[in-house]
């Protein structure tokens, strides 16, 4: 007597288009292109919204509003999650004034690290300088200056 499944059932599953083997094609060709140096293209989504970011930086305002520096670090972290340089940052971004070290603002940007691990170079766009960042200690030790020969 024949079993009541259908030969469809019992058809092996194709090797090809198995998950577990397109992963491995996926996982090689992202090796290569790493080890190659090759920057993964964003698909169109992520890539309108790196440029959207970047002209939004450019020009200070998002819409009608004024970024505000929370904004600024959050789209500079974005950015740069997204394999954007920091050339092509700074040429986007208009330079920002070099702020004070204080302990207000060393406790604050502690705390503000603390909640979001910004990366240390968005720190570096609002003007926060290797000073303040110790001061906040994010960072462990200042960098020394080099001596001008």
């Amino acid at each position: 007597m024949k079993s009541s499944k259908s030969k469809a059932n019992t058809k092996p599953a194709n090797r090809r288009a198995s998950p577990d083997v397109v992963e491995k094609r996926r996982v090689a060709r992202l090796f290569n292109d790493v080890l190659a140096g090759k920057r993964m293209p964003l698909d169109g989504r992520t890539e309108k919204r790196r440029q959207r970011l970047l002209a939004e930086l450019a020009s200070g305002k998002h819409g009608n509003r004024v970024l505000k520096p929370i904004d600024v670090l959050s789209h500079v972290n974005e950015l740069l999650e997204l394999g954007e340089t920091l050339t092509s940052l700074r040429k986007a971004i208009k330079a920002k004034r070099h702020l004070e070290p204080s302990d207000e603002l060393a406790e604050v940007l502690a705390r503000l690290h603390k909640a979001y691990h910004f990366r240390l170079e968005a720190y570096r766009f609002l003007g926060a300088g290797d000073e303040l960042l110790c001061a906040a200690g994010i960072v462990l030790s200042p960098k020394r200056k080099r001596k001008q020969t």
